[in-house]
């Protein structure tokens, strides 16, 4: 059953065109820059992934909605501006569910648009790139719409971890609720090992896996120093996802360069980790045309392929990789950018997509046993 009662929206974007369509969710008025997600499940975690803050977000699955939401799925406390789809479903069907899907938009204050095309919308991005937009609710003219797009700083240059990242330290011990977690227990019942995870806006799924293979994870703001990180003892240090521009993030890519230089820790990174790390080892950052969002993603090299998970929206250039000390070990095979590196002669690899699974594929979660791996060799 789709929702009857039909308020008024629209979607106006940077270069003029608008989208008029009808309001559901919370009320208002969002602006920031518009993406979309190809995937076609998992809707809960990608409207809580904090990758996405200061998006609004478009899915490109017709309908949204219909299986509710439930009180596991949540990546974080942090939700995108806005979101809009084709059509949203009223009617909850699923027996994990616990609130309605549009209730609990009002609750978390995240604004939506239904009713447009957004195939064509989707288009634009494509050939036009990611742009600024105002998703509104309210008697807003266009001109109006304009003009607080024209004050709204673009994603280039915005570092955003500061508004995501943990304020003080926490520590994680909860594993993951799944049923693939057989795949640990070829490493035996080792010790638990100690992780330090910078948090640039991590995803609860991360913490979770990693706990499942044996680790106690001491969470740190993404501004730690090298003397906080080491403070602890960690037998490992990860790198988190997070959103905005990785070359403003100038605090993290100090750490990792301090980090890279100071011994043979065992360090991965995941998104803007990854990213970090590149910067970190003299490389350098672009922005994509339109991102890689989705849980279909083919990422691999000499024939191994693996179904990722992705949400991003810049890459690493890899001419500027020094490849004396890096080598670039995945690519993503739709677009041949940088998905995966390692550096040579040391423990710390890092990828661009997300291993988690959460929502998506479970064809990378080895790369949680490789990073435990490399600490247990040095235990």
């Amino acid at each position: 059953m789709i929702n009857t009662y039909k308020k008024n929206a629209k979607l106006v974007l940077s270069n003029g065109i608008i989208f008029p369509g009808f309001s559901f969710g919370a009320s208002g008025t969002a602006v920031g820059e518009i993406v979309f997600n190809t995937g076609m499940t998992g809707y809960q975690e990608v409207i809580t992934d904090p990758s996405y803050y200061g998006q609004i977000l478009t899915f490109t699955y017709p309908e949204i909605g219909n299986t509710g939401i439930n009180l596991e799925d949540s990546e974080s406390s942090l939700c995108v501006k806005g979101i809009i789809v084709r059509n949203y479903s009223s009617n909850t069907s699923n027996w994990r569910s616990r609130i309605n899907f549009n209730q609990w938009l009002v609750e978390k204050k995240i604004i939506g648009l239904y009713g447009i095309d957004t195939r064509a919308l989707v288009k634009i991005l494509r050939s036009k790139g990611s742009m600024n937009g105002v998703l509104t609710s309210e008697d807003k003219n266009v001109e109006t719409c304009l003009k607080i797009i024209n004050e709204t700083p673009n994603m280039e240059g915005l570092n955003l971890s500061e508004k995501v990242s943990t304020k003080k330290e926490y520590f994680w011990q909860s594993p993951s609720e799944t049923d693939f977690d057989q795949r640990k227990r070829c490493l035996g019942k080792p010790k638990k090992l100690k992780i330090v995870a910078i948090d640039f806006g991590i995803k609860k799924s991360i913490l979770n896996r990693l706990v499942s293979y044996g680790c106690e994870i001491s969470v740190l703001p993404y501004q730690s120093s090298l003397e906080d990180v080491l403070s602890y003892k960690p037998d490992g240090i990860f790198f988190s996802n997070g959103p905005g521009d990785p070359s403003s993030v100038k605090e993290g890519i100090e750490l990792a360069i301090s980090l890279i230089s100071y011994g043979n820790i065992p360090m991965f990174g995941i998104c803007l980790g990854h990213q970090i790390f590149g910067l970190a080892l003299g490389g350098s950052t672009y922005k994509l045309t339109f991102g890689h969002r989705g849980l279909n993603h083919p990422c691999g090299k000499n024939n191994q392929i693996e179904i990722t998970s992705q949400n991003h929206g810049f890459a690493i250039d890899p001419k500027s990789l020094p490849r004396d000390i890096v080598n670039i070990t995945h690519y993503n095979l739709n677009d041949k950018t940088v998905a995966g590196l390692e550096v040579k002669n040391k423990p710390i690899f890092s990828v661009q997509y997300h291993p988690e699974a959460g929502p998506g594929p479970h064809d990378s979660d080895y790369l949680f046993k490789k990073f435990v791996s490399l600490m247990l060799e040095r235990c």
